[in-house]
């Protein structure tokens, strides 16, 4: 009885520990380099693919619209993000990278509208969870 008991308590403790192994989800955004996080980035705010922002903002991560002042936090811009998903805006986007050295990097990426051209200053950092965007300036030109 005794040895029953216990093989069944074995076996309780590793079919949950299963399961929070299989529970437990990659981080696809790992081990890319830095211009796959800006195209993410740009798919998220230009086609409105929303599937990788838990992976690709800091958590310290700061939005600023140089326009009217506006800054928002990660928790609100993936608000945002998320209630504007599958939205796709008509625009011509490029970007380059001004700047990479150690585990900073800064990219601008413009997206050429009919009308206006926005601006995105886009600031990148680097941790055992691989590169996240830290920080979006966004300007008007």
């Amino acid at each position: 009885m005794k040895k029953t008991l216990t093989t069944i308590a074995a076996a309780i403790i590793m079919i949950s520990s299963f399961s929070s192994f299989a529970a437990e989800k990659n981080n696809p955004l790992k081990n890319v380099e830095s211009t796959k996080i800006i195209n993410t980035y740009l798919e998220a705010t230009t086609l409105g693919s929303i599937e990788l922002n838990k992976f690709l903002f800091a958590d310290d991560f700061q939005y600023s619209n140089s326009a009217n002042n506006d800054t928002f936090n990660k928790r609100e811009y993936t608000a945002f993000l998320k209630a504007h998903k599958g939205v796709n805006f008509d625009c011509k986007t490029s970007y380059e990278i001004l700047d990479q050295s150690g585990k900073a990097c800064m990219a601008k990426a413009t997206m050429v509208f009919e009308k206006f051209t926005r601006v995105d200053y886009i600031t990148l950092s680097q941790d055992q969870d691989g590169w996240k965007v830290s920080k979006v300036v966004t300007t008007y030109p």
